[in-house]
């Protein structure tokens, strides 16, 4: 989860996703990714403003005509047996993009995340299997 190299494994929306620089992950690095929605590639980059791994994360969109932040967070369960996801999803425009985050973004999102949650939690559990 806090490695973006993986993004695109279980968020088939996530063209690609990389960090930039060679520096460690953590606070300040950013990150570069394209997202497909249709025919349309939305390239947008982030910054890492919270970085606890394995915890919590947030990413805040610096560049893109549709900027996100994301808020993952991670809560052991059961002793650590189990654990639950949440990712909160936040959405602003900037030029071409402020028609495109309510008419699109928004309700793609919400219609995703959820397939892409347990596209996660699917890989993560044959993992540890």
């Amino acid at each position: 989860m806090t490695d973006p190299s993986h993004m695109p494994e279980w968020q088939p929306s996530a063209v690609s996703a990389h960090r930039v620089g060679d520096a460690p992950l953590g606070v300040g690095s950013q990150v570069k990714a394209t997202w497909q929605l249709g025919r349309l590639q939305f390239p947008m980059t982030m910054e890492i403003t919270e970085f606890e791994p394995p915890r919590s994360w947030r990413l805040r969109g610096i560049e893109g005509p549709a900027r996100g932040e994301v808020h993952g967070t991670i809560e052991p369960l059961d002793d650590g047996a189990r654990s639950r996801l949440t990712i909160d999803p936040e959405f602003e425009s900037h030029g071409m993009g402020k028609a495109l985050v309510p008419l699109v973004l928004c309700p793609q999102a919400r219609k995703e995340l959820p397939r892409d949650e347990q596209t996660l939690k699917n890989l993560l559990e044959q993992r540890a299997a």
